[in-house]
């Protein structure tokens, strides 16, 4: 996928389909490949699919936040000219998502998180402490999915090789004590754009109690669970994933 890319000035993005754009945020350690099934599904079904590339590891330290993050996407956005669009986030992406809704909410169509950071510190807490240990951080891998084996060797060498580059690492840092900076609970009740919350059950990163805050705290949510599935929902389980979010957006009428 990383082969498609598209690069217009500081922007690097892949783009299927006509209709209107879904565009899709990563998380900190994943990449646009974690969502082979979504950008394959929604061009064949009348949607753009936009996967943006986030600058994590190219801006300078100070400015390494999810705020920044949040107005790259909104300068990103005005860059393409799209009146309205669908915002998909996994982990970190969901709360660059919810934080780019809630200050240019005259953008956002609708909201997608799945295993989103935002309201729970541990989610992007962590540190990695024993980051030359490489079966430490195959567990690690391992523990993001439900199904261990989902955690291929390509997977762990990316997280391995990630967090043993130093400006990588401090970086990495720098972006999760801003993400528990940026706690969104107070916000969340004033966010009226229709949101989907699709949230791996067995999720030990955000744990299910998360999606249940976020259901309760947005005004206009519905969530949906995906069984034996633990934290990159639409990776893990592409077609229930796919399934669930376009019923929702035909509902919607989306």
């Amino acid at each position: 996928m990383e082969n498609n890319l598209r690069e217009e000035g500081k922007f690097k993005y892949v783009e299927a389909g006509e209709g209107t754009p879904i565009i899709i945020l990563h998380g900190l350690m994943g990449g646009l490949s974690n969502f082979e099934g979504v950008s394959t599904f929604f061009p064949a079904n009348g949607y753009k699919v936009v996967l943006l590339k986030l600058p994590l590891y190219e801006l300078s330290l100070l400015k390494t936040s999810v705020a920044t993050f949040a107005k790259f996407l909104k300068e990103f956005i005005d860059h393409k000219k799209y009146e309205k669009v669908i915002l998909l986030g996994n982990s970190l992406g969901g709360h660059i998502a919810l934080l780019c809704t809630k200050l240019y909410p005259e953008s956002v169509k609708a909201l997608v998180i799945t295993g989103s950071s935002g309201l729970y510190e541990s989610a992007m807490g962590e540190s990695y402490p024993k980051r030359g240990d490489y079966d430490y951080i195959r567990k690690k891998a391992e523990n993001v999915f439900y199904d261990p084996k989902i955690a291929t060797k390509e997977i762990v060498d990316d997280v391995f090789e990630t967090v043993n580059d130093r400006n990588k690492l401090i970086k990495t840092l720098a972006i999760a004590k801003s993400a528990i900076r940026h706690n969104m609970s107070k916000d969340l009740p004033k966010m009226l754009t229709p949101t989907c919350i699709i949230w791996g059950r067995n999720d030990n990163v955000t744990p299910p109690e998360v999606a249940e805050d976020f259901h309760r705290l947005l005004p206009d949510s519905d969530l949906y669970w995906i069984e034996k599935c633990g934290h990159a929902a639409m990776m893990e389980h592409p077609e229930p994933f796919n399934e669930i979010l376009f019923r929702w957006l035909t509902a919607r009428k989306l």
